[in-house]
């Protein structure tokens, strides 16, 4: 059955996409050109649309049942109208980051979805207390946002997202969680199906309506694959999303380093900096996708091994970042402390010899 509702649900998306790229047309839901934009005509959006109704005909063909499923797809309800309103109104950004909080509270308060606590490495755990409901709320609209962040390419969110949806899909199986499982599939096939449009050069862009609603997705169904879990295993979902929340954290340094407010658009992320150092638009969407299925593996590989060798990856993953990030000038182009450093060694070990 799960085989065949992935298969539905892509043909869902496929027959769905060219419907509501007509509906986005008449209802005005479209992205026109501007400096910070990198497409050169208007685009119509609401593309998100086809893939929250490609999800509902998997929930009814598949019934996922979970004590939390009710909460989920109320709080999915709420965050796809903010996208749509978004996409066709263009919403404050307050207005949108409070429907975005609601969503996020409905789901904790609600439906229970709420870490507690974390089990620590060397025993014992560590209780959040009163700020744990904090800490799962910014969880949510953190990742919530980081999707929409990097939706700036043809094809770039939706790819990101699917591969986010394999990840999650497959530890979720490793762990024995069914529902999350299932969850993932029936988004993947949702997300791909759109994705036939959506990759460059795209026909249709997912608007507000589905970055925010797979952001909210991703950024739950990976809170409940690791909930109250160890330490170490707490990690794993941040690994998976390493290029959304890479890319939205190093936004915010940016702005900060560059002395601009943290709520100014700029022209200046992962894909925006890729662009400038001579990628194509097709060639950054596939390096994004790469840099995506490295950080799945290694959350996958982080996840198997032993305490240490989980420290020894994280430190890994951590200095390939920064590395990426001065090279491509993601902060600014004079923010490059590491290379700086590594410049300094290779002078010193020169003149030894």
């Amino acid at each position: 059955m799960l085989y065949v509702t992935f298969l539905l649900c892509f043909l869902c998306s496929i027959i769905m996409t060219p419907l509501i790229k007509k509906l986005a047309f008449k209802v005005g839901a479209t992205d026109k050109p501007n400096k910070r934009k990198v497409h050169q005509k208007i685009m119509p959006r609401l593309g998100g649309l086809a893939i929250y109704i490609s999800f509902l005909l998997g929930l009814l063909l598949l019934h996922p049942d979970n004590q939390y499923h009710l909460a989920i797809v109320v709080g999915s309800m709420i965050i796809l109208a903010t996208g749509v309103l978004d996409d066709i109104f263009e919403l404050s950004a307050k207005l949108k980051l409070s429907l975005q909080i609601l969503a996020a509270l409905l789901v904790v308060l609600w439906g229970g979805v709420e870490v507690e606590f974390i089990n620590l490495p060397l025993g014992g755990h560590l209780e959040f207390g009163a700020f744990s409901v904090p800490i799962t709320v910014l969880w949510i609209v953190g990742v919530t946002n980081a999707i929409n962040l990097i939706d700036g390419l043809d094809g770039l969110a939706a790819g990101v997202s699917s591969i986010a949806f394999i990840s999650i899909s497959v530890m979720a199986i490793v762990m024995g969680n069914m529902y999350v499982m299932a969850m993932g599939i029936i988004l993947l096939a949702s997300t791909l199906g759109f994705l036939v449009f959506n990759f460059y050069p795209a026909k249709i862009f997912m608007g507000d309506t589905g970055a925010l609603f797979l952001g909210y997705m991703i950024s739950v169904l990976s809170l409940l694959g690791f909930k109250n879990v160890a330490l170490i295993s707490f990690v794993v979902p941040i690994i998976i999303l390493g290029v959304p929340i890479s890319d939205t954290i190093f936004a915010i340094v940016r702005r900060l380093y560059n002395k601009n407010p943290l709520s100014a658009p700029d022209k200046s992320h992962l894909h925006h900096c890729l662009l400038r150092i001579g990628f194509t638009h097709k060639q950054t969407v596939l390096l994004i996708y790469a840099m995506s299925i490295m950080f799945g593996l290694a959350a996958f590989i982080f996840s198997m091994t032993t305490m240490w060798g989980s420290f020894l990856i994280l430190t890994l993953i951590l200095l390939a970042i920064e590395l990426i990030v001065e090279s491509i000038g993601l902060v600014n182009k004079n923010y490059r402390p590491l290379l700086k450093i590594m410049q300094v060694l290779k002078l010193v070990k020169n003149r030894e010899y």
